[in-house]
């Protein structure tokens, strides 16, 4: 990671807490003037320090070295409502059903936004049976490539992974209404209402 907890970030979170300096101090078993200095910036905590110390403001580690709160307002858990995270190292792909801090190879991955499809990434949904056979008009090379593609309705999630070198299509069950999504590696995610 690229960031470090700073001490505006451990004041603003103890203060929303509604903890005095020393209350937070015991939580953690540091004193009062080890807390005063890391929020005047005149140290840092110790790595040791950091789980105890995200655990007393009732947050994450990563989000107490990004220096936020994530809160995921999609309580109802309309899956429309969700995120896509892909990371740039492994490839790996994330949903969630709303927001959230996501994490992979060491980095903090930024939620993803759709955009409309263009020429280059044209997409085809044709009916077979029961399914859809869906077919995404791309080039699948080492080095430009579709990874996934997904429907997602307001209750489920289909994701089917794709790979190099290999077929950007498959049969997805496109029942409801939805959002039919698909990751381009070099020029990120597009979608479709259905």
């Amino acid at each position: 990671m690229n960031t470090y907890v700073t001490g505006t970030t451990i004041k603003q979170l103890r203060e929303n807490r509604k903890l005095t300096q020393a209350e937070l101090a015991e939580r953690i078993g540091v004193s009062s003037k080890t807390i005063s200095k890391w929020e005047t910036a005149k140290g840092l905590p110790d790595i040791s320090l950091l789980q105890p110390l995200a655990q007393a403001l009732g947050i994450s580690v990563i989000e107490l070295m990004n220096g936020e709160h994530i809160k995921n307002q999609n309580i109802s858990a309309n899956m429309l409502r969700g995120k896509f995270y892909v990371c740039p190292i492994c490839g790996n792909a994330i949903h969630s059903m709303g927001s959230a801090v996501v994490s992979c190879c060491g980095i903090t991955l930024p939620p993803l936004e759709a955009e409309e499809a263009d020429d280059d990434h044209a997409i085809t949904v044709e009916s077979v049976e029961d399914e859809h056979f869906i077919t995404v008009h791309h080039p699948m090379t080492k080095q430009h490539f579709i990874s996934f593609v997904a429907f997602v309705t307001s209750d489920r999630v289909q994701m089917v992974k794709f790979y190099p070198e290999g077929n950007a299509e498959t049969r997805l069950q496109l029942r409801g209404l939805g959002q039919l999504y698909y990751y381009c590696n070099q020029h990120g995610l597009f979608k479709r209402k259905w």
